[in-house]
């Protein structure tokens, strides 16, 4: 099981994946943080580029914050980083 560092943000006008700098991958969704809305779009944006099931990828900290940590299970480190630094991002 591998952990990601994510800065997330809600409201931020379209789902995308801006970068990963220094080690944290910088998230935005268009949804609200409400109800778990953008922490449920954060997961499905992630579980997505990795090419995996939604249920791989949990929050294990920070769930009511911008600053989380995801849990990505079926994957290794080198593996999950290659995903986020392919194609120039």
């Amino acid at each position: 099981m591998s952990r990601l560092r994510v800065r997330l943000t809600p409201r931020g006008g379209r789902n995308a994946i801006e970068a990963l700098r220094d080690g944290v991958l910088h998230v935005r969704v268009s949804t609200p943080p409400v109800d778990g809305a953008a922490n449920r779009a954060l997961v499905e944006l992630v579980a997505e580029r990795l090419d995996v099931p939604k249920s791989s990828v949990s929050i294990a900290t920070g769930a009511t914050s911008r600053h989380k940590v995801l849990e990505v299970s079926g994957l290794d480190d080198a593996a999950l980083a290659s995903r986020f630094c392919r194609e120039g991002d």
